[in-house]
């Protein structure tokens, strides 16, 4: 891989002129701003918690006759921040690419011929340059589509396990809400055996409590999760759109070269051949009029020279006469 694009062909004059970064730059630090809001939101369900937190230690951990409960709810919760996790670091990273995507626009305005500066190697838009650069090096054609599917492919990976605790989180709630009632189920067919055992009603009053509960942990954390993993696909495409946009406008036009490229080039060198002739012909005419300047002074000259030696003939018969 080249360590600098010294040896890459020019960019545009377009990149010069930055028509196209305003387009660009609408919503930078977007992953930025997704994250300080799901820091600000977390921070007020935490303090709901906190403030309610007699009420959920009453409803979630006592009076617990199984721990079906405590099993399903801690499972929940579980998957819930490994996912919540899981889309922080998403956020961080893209927090990244944005900045690189930034940093390589204004590469492109200040200094085009050193547009990954200051840009890690491993980023993605370092990684489509020095694709294309090597691509360009080799000869070969350049398929945006095929870059691009590559890209999505590629990125697609990061929201596989958040993708999963999103689908997941809200079946949970139904399992759990299933696994309850099968619970308060058992309690019922004790109680009818037993219609004075007082363990049988606990059982169904355990069974129907964690129905609910389990319900209610999923669904909070599905309203939640599913916010910033919507959230997070917009980070997403916004990047990846971002990406292939810089590719559209400047990566193509200076690795590229299409038949229509190719007729616009020479389109514009039959121009500039089309100056250079009528450049010629008015340098013929002036090689004309000079020409015709030098002729008129030799024939003026021819002239002079013809009267100086008539003068020349006078005066040696002048002297001839006087010497006699």
């Amino acid at each position: 891989r080249p360590d600098d694009a010294s040896a890459a062909p020019p960019f545009p004059v377009i990149a010069a002129e930055g028509r196209t970064l305003d387009s660009i730059r609408l919503r930078r630090n977007y992953s930025r701003n997704i994250l300080l809001r799901m820091i600000v939101l977390g921070a007020l369900v935490a303090g709901v918690i906190a403030y309610n937190a007699e009420f959920l230690s009453d409803l979630y951990l006592r009076r617990q006759e199984t721990p079906v409960g405590l099993l399903i709810n801690g499972f929940i919760l579980s998957l819930f921040g490994l996912g919540l996790l899981r889309l922080i670091l998403n956020f961080v990273f893209y927090m990244r690419e944005e900045g690189a995507v930034m940093r390589f626009l204004a590469n492109l305005e200040r200094a085009p011929d050193d547009a990954l500066r200051g840009i890690p190697r491993r980023s993605i838009i370092a990684r489509r340059y020095l694709t294309m650069h090597e691509l360009h090096d080799s000869h070969t054609p350049i398929y945006q589509s095929v870059l691009a599917s590559t890209l999505v492919a590629s990125e697609s990976s990061r929201a596989s396990f958040p993708k999963y605790v999103n689908n997941i989180l809200i079946l949970l709630g139904a399992f759990g809400t299933i696994v309850a009632l099968s619970v308060a189920l058992v309690g019922a067919s004790e109680m009818l055996e037993k219609m004075a055992s007082a363990t049988g009603v606990g059982t169904v009053l355990h069974g129907m409590s964690t129905a609910a509960n389990a319900t209610i942990t999923a669904i909070s954390c599905y309203v939640f999760f599913s916010y910033f993993y919507l959230k997070h696909l917009d980070v997403q495409t916004q990047l990846i759109g971002s990406v292939e946009q810089i590719t559209t406008t400047y990566l193509l036009p200076r690795f590229q070269v299409q038949t229509d490229s190719v007729l616009y080039e020479f389109t514009g060198l039959i121009r500039s051949l089309q100056g250079l002739v009528n450049q010629m012909e008015h340098s013929q005419r002036v090689f004309a009029e000079v020409d015709k300047h030098f002729i008129n002074t030799a024939e003026a000259y021819r002239t002079r020279v013809q009267s100086l030696t008539e003068d020349l003939e006078t005066i040696k018969h002048l002297l001839r006469l006087g010497f006699r």
